[in-house]
């Protein structure tokens, strides 16, 4: 078990694994490519077949190693979700799953740490955009009532029913074409329309989106002091544990020499009361 267990977290384990990880998402966009698929598809469906049975010994060993840690930790979980996806039968009614094999290719975020950094991240950023996508859509819904209401009448094809004025509005709010393909010809009719389209724009494009972006900052900037106040205090450790090392190593040296000590005052005290047990030499 020790044997498996090195081979399961050597770094050359994970270096093949990422290297399979990435062929196999090469291969699978070539098999897209009917012409490829018309030469290679025997050679590419082996190896697709091959580097999955890979990634299923290579769950299983983990498994077998880390045991009940296995499912406590959630990237390992992630693994498994996503070798257990790419089992799923892909021939009848479960053809359309074949898509799903490309998710192999995100198991290269538990091997890259710099992946896993970014992933942190944005899941702690979670609450934050939580909070921001609910006061967004308050915005869009008050919005969208009133742009139903002012342009519904004249502008039943943008702005007919509310659902129709959050499409419209989400349009011109990613500035997709909101001048000249919407706002100008409302204007036409609605002289005073900027009145309401150009306070949208800055409360929801140039506001409410720059929040996320910097909650996401934010967030990966507490990641990256979380990691490093975490390598800090494993150097501390590490100098720590090596100090109480220097300090065992010095006391028992100590120890070793003051045992010298007390064996050579032994070894004189032994020869002095042999030299005095001598009979004295006549002049």
């Amino acid at each position: 078990m020790e044997r498996l267990r090195q081979l399961v977290t050597s770094p050359r384990t994970e270096r093949f694994i990422l290297a399979l990880i990435i062929l196999n998402a090469i291969t699978l966009g070539l098999e897209t490519s009917p012409w490829v698929m018309a030469r290679f598809g025997s050679v590419l469906g082996w190896f697709d077949k091959a580097v999955l049975a890979i990634f299923v010994v290579e769950v299983v060993a983990r498994i077998a190693v880390h045991r009940a840690a296995f499912f406590r930790d959630p990237w390992s979980l992630f693994d498994f979700t996503i070798v257990a996806i790419a089992l799923v039968p892909t021939s009848g009614a479960f053809s359309v799953l074949r898509a799903l094999r490309i998710l192999r290719v995100l198991r290269m975020i538990t091997l890259v740490p710099s992946l896993r950094r970014v992933v942190g991240a944005l899941i702690s950023a979670l609450p934050g955009m939580g909070s921001i996508t609910l006061l967004l859509g308050l915005i869009f819904y008050v919005a969208s009532v009133m742009a139903t209401k002012l342009f519904g009448g004249d502008f039943p094809q943008w702005f007919g029913s509310i659902p129709a004025s959050a499409y419209s509005l989400f349009q011109i709010m990613t500035l997709e074409s909101w001048s000249m393909g919407i706002v100008r010809p409302v204007m036409e009719v609605h002289p005073y329309a900027w009145m309401f389209f150009v306070p949208f724009i800055l409360c929801t494009t140039f506001t409410m989106l720059n929040l996320f972006i910097g909650i996401v900052v934010n967030a990966m900037q507490s990641e990256h002091e979380e990691e490093a106040k975490a390598e800090r205090h494993k150097l501390e450790v590490d100098l720590r544990r090596a100090s109480d090392e220097r300090q065992q190593v010095h006391a028992e040296e100590m120890a070793d020499m003051a045992a010298l000590r007390g064996e050579i005052a032994e070894l004189r005290r032994a020869i002095g009361d042999l030299a005095s047990s001598l009979p004295a030499r006549g002049g």
